[in-house]
């Protein structure tokens, strides 16, 4: 009893280690091939030997590695190859990881895959670098062609009038979002190739609506030729004969503003040699015959401004000590156009 218990023990034991011993050649002879089911970058390599899986990848994946990456705005187009941006990949690594996976779990689960047709559900993203400075430079160039600064609405006065320069927004590629489309379009032959630079518009600190505002009324005074321009929003609307001051006392050039305005205005002789010494400070009342400045008052700078005068003749000429002198009735019409904060060019 004994020795047929032994005998079928040892009997069960042969065909058991027989079987591993199978088990162990099937699963050994299986290993070299890429599992069922793993792909490389969405390609499939399953079932494929090292030698045909890369040159499955060579026929499929180098060349859509490689397509240009091409960027459009507008009618710009900018294109970057493979060889700018130094793509490359390790085929074998990615091939190696590929059979790599016939190791994955044991030589049962192995060989239980094998007999009954299961695969290995993995999709490898192979190693790709490239060149971060020259995809940098290859953005650099876009932003340098597609970006433009915002230009600032001006007013330039002359005496022949007011050059008024539009406002003009600016453009800036959106150079973060932008990069990384690129990144990925040069390691991901699957991402979209043809992008499109988006850009953001940027506004000038100074745009056409401040212009029409802070130049809402302004008034040019032409001393060559006598004359005084009022302008409204940024058109000329009235022209006026003017004197200015003598020689020696000449009418100060430059960019002021209207500081302040009176109706009969009371007149503060001057500390100035032409006034005799005992006169000097001395207050006229407005309304009065002494008093030169007539009906109206914009005062300009450091006592310069334009008023009426009775003395008409002197319209034409240089015959004031420095102010800007009008007949009354138009000095009178000036001042009812004119705010106080008014531009006034003296050219």
């Amino acid at each position: 009893m004994r020795s047929r218990a032994f005998i079928l023990t040892a009997a069960a034991l042969t065909l058991l280690l027989a079987a591993v011993g199978g088990i162990y050649a099937y699963d050994h002879a299986g290993r070299d091939a890429i599992p069922e089911g793993v792909r490389v970058a969405g390609i499939d390599v399953g079932g494929l030997d090292a030698a045909a899986a890369s040159a499955n990848l060579e026929r499929e994946y180098l060349p859509e590695l490689r397509t240009p990456v091409r960027v459009d705005h507008g009618t710009n187009s900018f294109r970057l190859t493979a060889e700018q941006s130094g793509v490359a990949t390790n085929v074998d690594a990615v091939v190696g990881a590929a059979m790599a996976e016939a190791d994955s779990g044991n030589m049962f689960s192995r060989s239980f895959r094998r007999l009954t047709g299961g695969e290995v559900d993995v999709d490898l993203a192979p190693e790709t670098t490239f060149d971060k400075n020259r995809v940098v430079q290859f953005l650099d160039g876009i932003r340098k062609t597609v970006d433009r600064d915002p230009i600032d609405a001006k007013v330039e006065f002359a005496a022949s009038g007011m050059q008024v320069t539009e406002g003009r927004v600016g453009l800036a590629v959106r150079a973060s979002e932008l990069h990384q489309q690129i990144r990925k379009a040069i390691v991901d032959p699957s991402a979209d190739h043809t992008l499109v630079a988006r850009t953001d518009h940027t506004k000038p600190e100074v745009g056409t609506d401040d212009i029409d505002r802070q130049y809402a009324t302004a008034i040019i005074v032409d001393r060559a030729s006598f004359r005084l321009r009022l302008y409204k929003d940024l058109k000329l609307t009235k022209t006026y004969p003017i004197a200015l001051g003598k020689v020696g006392l000449e009418t100060p050039a430059g960019l002021y503003h209207i500081q302040n305005k009176a109706v009969n205005p009371a007149w503060t002789m001057p500390n100035s040699d032409w006034v005799a010494p005992e006169d000097r400070g001395k207050v006229i009342p407005g309304g009065t015959p002494e008093n030169p400045l007539k009906s109206r008052w914009l005062g300009v700078y450091n006592g310069v401004g334009v008023h009426g005068t009775s003395d008409n003749a002197s319209i034409g000429t240089n015959a004031s000590h420095g102010c800007i002198r009008m007949h009354v009735w138009d000095v009178e019409e000036l001042y009812d156009d004119v705010p106080v904060g008014a531009p006034i060019f003296i050219a």
